[in-house]
């Protein structure tokens, strides 16, 4: 008579130890999905008598999940590269089976951001990169009220209601860029600062952070009115041009959002070699390119490896653990990036 397989048999075959078998038989969560699967499939092959109850365990211990993530500027290659981390993010969790819904807002309009959150309802948890509007407070009260989580993703909105806001300390960063600026330069002079628009949270705390530093430790440097750009590149190389003609000791530049692009091409065209000291966010193909030549001076970047592991595991744990009432903040540091660090 044929020996019947045992546990021993199928921890041997799926290249495990036996107490893990003994978990995936118990229906523990802490066993990781692909480690599950490798038990069950391990199970079916050596004949195991309990496979069955390995593979509906597998249904039970690993819950399915539906994520819902709204960012913008789908053509950009930041947020090209955010919704890839995304997506990397929610595939590498063994405790979950995770679903990303990734979808980008047609406009910068609260009714598109708005449309763009209500499109998602149907996911257990939500985070967006949205501008700050009563419109967006309102949604996001919705969704709470429908047991949907939301977090604020980089520039906070809807405070209060939303579950927690995940990025970079804006004030910090607005001051590490007046830093920076007001240490290379040689001669005190003007500075400019670009923000992306009024409803952008973020970039008021960058700006409030950059005039706060220079007032208080560089008073020979005088703020210019800051100009919005709508995070666009044209509006941003057109005012840099304009900005460089009408203020000769103009002697840096802060850009707090998008458009950094119009700046760099604007000072490569008035200057053969770099004048003004440029500072901008996130490390693309542009801004190292920037650092290269010389017409940028410092990148801030945000880590979003880092922010997007964190962000889906305050994620589950919301799906998990439901509403306890705190909204809450979650920064991370930035990664600095500097010519010679190229």
């Amino acid at each position: 008579m044929a020996r019947r397989p045992t546990v021993q048999d199928v921890a041997r075959e799926a290249g495990v130890s036996v107490t893990t078998v003994d978990r995936a038989l118990n229906g523990r969560s802490r066993v990781r999905e692909e480690t599950m699967r490798k038990i069950a499939q391990a199970a079916h092959k050596v004949g195991y008598h309990a496979r069955g109850l390995i593979e509906r365990n597998l249904d039970v211990a690993v819950p399915e999940m539906t994520f819902g993530f709204l960012l913008i500027k789908k053509s950009q290659e930041f947020y090209q590269n955010f919704a890839r981390e995304i997506e990397l993010a929610v595939a590498s969790r063994g405790d979950i089976r995770g679903k990303a819904i990734i979808r980008f807002a047609f406009s910068q309009s609260p009714d598109d951001f708005a449309a763009g959150l209500r499109g998602l309802s149907g996911c257990d948890a939500i985070a967006a990169t949205a501008v700050n509007h009563q419109r967006l407070t309102q949604v996001v009260s919705e969704l709470k009220g429908q047991g949907v989580p939301v977090f604020s993703l980089l520039n906070d909105f809807a405070q209060g209601v939303r579950r927690n806001y995940l990025g970079m300390n804006n004030m910090k960063i607005g001051r590490t860029a007046a830093w920076i600026i007001t240490r290379t330069v040689p001669q005190p002079g003007k500075l400019a600062i670009f923000v992306g628009g009024n409803r952008w949270h973020g970039h008021d705390l960058r700006e409030v952070g950059f005039r706060s530093y220079v007032r208080e430790n560089a008073p020979g440097f005088t703020v210019l009115d800051s100009l919005v750009n709508l995070e666009t590149r044209q509006l941003t190389y057109e005012a840099t041009l304009d900005l460089v003609g009408r203020h000769h000791d103009l002697k840096g530049i802060y850009v707090a959002g998008g458009g950094m692009e119009g700046a760099i091409a604007a000072l490569r065209e008035i200057h053969a070699t770099p004048r003004v000291a440029l500072v901008v966010n996130e490390a693309t193909k542009d801004s190292r390119a920037a650092l290269s030549d010389g017409y940028a001076t410092m990148v801030i970047s945000t880590p979003l490896a880092a922010l997007c592991a964190d962000l889906v595991d305050l994620m589950v744990h919301s799906v998990r653990e439901g509403d306890d009432g705190i909204s809450g903040q979650h920064f991370l540091d930035p990664h600095i990036v500097l010519p010679e660090m190229l």
